[in-house]
């Protein structure tokens, strides 16, 4: 079927593509609708080094040593954990979050990354969430009984942003609900096309009015030979008690006096009389 044929059935029935169509931009004005808009915030903290590391020459960016970078790491991983997402959502944080090292990032710098459908939520979300990476920060090095001015700092690098429309997903759940709905209404296009096709079929091969179908022909069967009739009783020759002679024959055309006439000789039966047994006579060639 090429593309003349399906524009062909689509314009023949339309009755049946029409609606489908409605149906699908109905769908993808609901999915626009419905499907709620992802909204999202950013914020960048680095960690810095103890006071005391930094007294030589009082600047904390100037002694960023590659501890610091493991350091940026082991804090990522437990602000992700499963405690700390109890923790946070004890303090109001419901909205998806993510803690991790900065791409492409050239020192310890950390991203934090709140999600959700609420823009206000979202940003007051990254604001709880940086009080609680610079607080887990201090237990962690508490734990291990970290004098204060030997312990890491946490810094704010960029504050927390306005949170941002993420329609990328919205965008693929409109294209999946655009494209679904047209490729069923194809379906039911041709769907009703084959089936007006078997019926248009079906009614040409029914017979007009009450003709009944012919009968299979049989196949012919030979015919028995006929038996040979009995010959008819043929009563007993027999022959005249004296010679009899056979009229003269004459042909329609006279034959000339001087040739010689060929006539048959015609044997005439005769009844024998009662009781006698017929005398044999010889051939008629027997002079």
């Amino acid at each position: 079927m090429d593309l003349a044929e399906i524009f062909r059935v689509m314009c023949r029935r339309w009755y049946v593509l029409v609606p489908g169509l409605l149906l699908t931009a109905g769908l993808t004005v609901g999915a626009w609708l419905f499907v709620p808009t992802s909204y999202e915030s950013q914020s960048t903290v680095a960690l810095l080094n103890s006071r005391k590391g930094a007294a030589a020459d009082g600047n904390p960016f100037l002694s960023m040593e590659p501890s610091l970078t493991g350091m940026a790491d082991s804090l990522a991983r437990n602000v992700n954990s499963d405690a700390s997402v109890a923790d946070l959502k004890a303090k109001g944080l419901t909205e998806k979050y993510e803690a991790k090292i900065a791409d492409n990032a050239q020192g310890p710098l950390l991203w934090l990354t709140v999600t959700g459908d609420d823009p206000d939520a979202v940003l007051r979300a990254n604001k709880t969430l940086m009080a609680y990476t610079a607080e887990r920060l201090k237990e962690l090095q508490a734990d291990q009984k970290v004098e204060p001015d030997s312990m890491i700092r946490l810094t704010t690098i960029v504050p927390p942003q306005d949170p941002e429309a993420k329609l990328k997903s919205k965008v693929q759940y409109l294209v999946m609900a655009a494209g679904l709905g047209f490729v069923l209404s194809l379906v039911a296009t041709f769907f009703v096309e084959a089936r007006r096709r078997h019926a248009a079929q079906a009614k040409r091969a029914e017979p007009v009015g009450d003709v009944e179908p012919p009968a299979p022909v049989q196949p012919a069967v030979p015919a028995e030979p006929a038996e040979a009739a009995e010959p008819a009783v043929q009563p007993a020759a027999y022959e005249p008690a004296g010679p009899v002679q056979p009229a003269a024959y004459e042909p329609a055309h006279a034959q000339p006096v001087d040739q010689p006439v060929d006539q048959p000789t015609v044997q005439l039966p005769v009844q024998p009389a009662d009781g006698r047994r017929p005398a044999k006579r010889p051939p008629s060639w027997v002079k």
